[in-house]
């Protein structure tokens, strides 16, 4: 399916098969002392979120706010909520101040980049539209899927979207409609590929939102420390089957933790395989399009330089099923391995969660972490996968933003290039998994 075009009819502007549920529902939020029309709700002052009233700045950032004549104006990481029921919603952001420049960086719900340091220069004005899926555990009246008590406080399992301002930020507008016909990219995966809730900590899923445009909308319901039978016995997939329509994508990634499945009958060649094949095959049932991953690379590098293949037999499993039901695949553990070794032992580790000790409040001991990513190594890999996706034969690849730069694994950037702001939230404690 590819994506949406632009259609007009009447003078009025339609995004064709991308249908807005029911456009009355759309709520526009507008900042500022000015009305500058009668539509909408108009927000004069720092309000703090109220699950009564259903929208508000949150997280105690409101005082980080000041409101002009015809926007908000923060230079603080400010949080803003609006209580909805689940669905996948079309989020239109006016920016721009008539004083100063700004330059912000949008995440939503639980850290997943929107907008990454858009400058917008003085008396300018700049809208991002992008898409957010906002979910629950409930698969129908009497069934709900399993979550960890770790995700508890995530922002992605709460009753609301929430939106991340970072940067000096300067925001008129907030306009958010529910959306029903994008296309849906359903991630099925571990702590490698899960949106992380807190820094430092950091996954591809929750950066490869920054590189597809406003068709399409990215569900992970990976989680940390799962493996394909525990996703599966979760209830997790069975959640995933439940909303998943005709052309839609599934991208499973898997084997962290799966390597520590013993016993007969398991392993890469036994339970592992038959896995895979069974997820593939309930997407294709439901009319989806698969797509296979095999995993991220530990960084464990011998004294040579060269990276130990750490996963044994797993992505040469991922490999066989790829090829014996025809399913698009991605080769992360090729693509992450090159990118490893072109940094080299030592730069490598900017990529990963090694800080050292009192880097972060009450981080009392240093974070040495060779499986999990920061938001430099997270963005990496994600443009290594968007990388995967251009070179498939599926039309999701035309839904990716034509600013999107090529990526070359073997020519990784460097982190001293990397300047996204960091979140507030953080957490010392290492995700499940490893």
């Amino acid at each position: 399916m590819p994506c949406k075009i632009l259609a007009v009819h009447n003078g009025r502007t339609f995004k064709k098969d991308l249908v807005h549920s029911e456009v009355q529902n759309a709520q526009l939020f507008k900042f500022g002392t000015i009305n500058r029309n009668s539509k909408g709700v108009l927000i004069t002052s720092p309000v703090n979120y109220n699950s009564n009233v259903g929208y508000g700045f949150d997280y105690d950032t409101a005082e980080n706010v000041t409101i002009n004549a015809i926007y908000f104006l923060t230079k603080k990481p400010t949080y803003f909520s609006v209580k909805l029921p689940e669905g996948n919603y079309q989020v239109e952001v006016t920016l721009g101040s008539d004083e100063a420049a700004s330059n912000v960086t949008i995440k939503a719900e639980s850290r997943r980049l929107m907008l990454q340091e858009q400058v917008v220069q003085k008396g300018k004005q700049f809208t991002k539209t992008f898409n957010v899926n906002v979910r629950n555990s409930k698969i129908d009246a009497t069934t709900s899927m399993s979550l960890r008590s770790s995700e508890n406080d995530d922002l992605n399992w709460d009753d609301k979207l929430t939106l991340e301002f970072l940067g000096i930020v300067a925001v008129q507008s907030i306009k958010i409609t529910p959306i029903d016909n994008a296309t849906v990219v359903y991630l099925a995966g571990d702590s490698t590929v899960t949106d992380q809730d807190v820094e430092p900590w950091a996954s591809w899923g929750q950066f490869i939102t920054n590189y597809f445009d406003d068709k399409v909308v990215i569900a992970n319901y990976a989680v940390s420390g799962s493996a394909l039978n525990s996703f599966k016995g979760g209830r997790r997939l069975k959640k995933i089957l439940s909303v998943i329509k005709p052309r839609d994508y599934l991208i499973i990634e898997f084997a962290h933790n799966d390597e520590k499945v013993k016993g007969e009958g398991n392993g890469a060649w036994g339970s592992y395989s038959d896995l895979l094949t069974e997820y593939v095959q309930l997407a294709r049932e439901k009319g989806a399009i698969p797509i296979l991953n095999t995993p991220t690379q530990r960084r464990a590098f011998n004294g040579d330089g060269t990276l130990k293949p750490t996963h044994g037999d797993f992505p040469d499993a991922v490999r066989a099923v790829a090829k014996k039901l025809n399913v698009p695949l991605i080769d992360v553990t090729k693509m992450t391995t090159q990118m490893y070794e072109s940094w080299g032992d030592e730069p490598s580790r900017k990529a990963f969660v090694q800080y050292p000790a009192n880097t972060f409040p009450g981080q009392d001991k240093a974070l040495e972490d060779n499986t999990h990513f920061n938001s430099f190594g997270a963005n990496e890999i994600a443009l290594g996968v968007v990388e995967g996706i251009k070179k498939l034969d599926i039309p999701l690849k035309k839904c990716l933003i034509k600013e999107t730069p090529s990526y070359n694994p073997a020519k990784p950037h460097a982190f001293s290039n990397w300047t996204l702001p960091m979140s507030t939230r953080f957490e010392i404690v290492k995700p499940e998994g490893n």
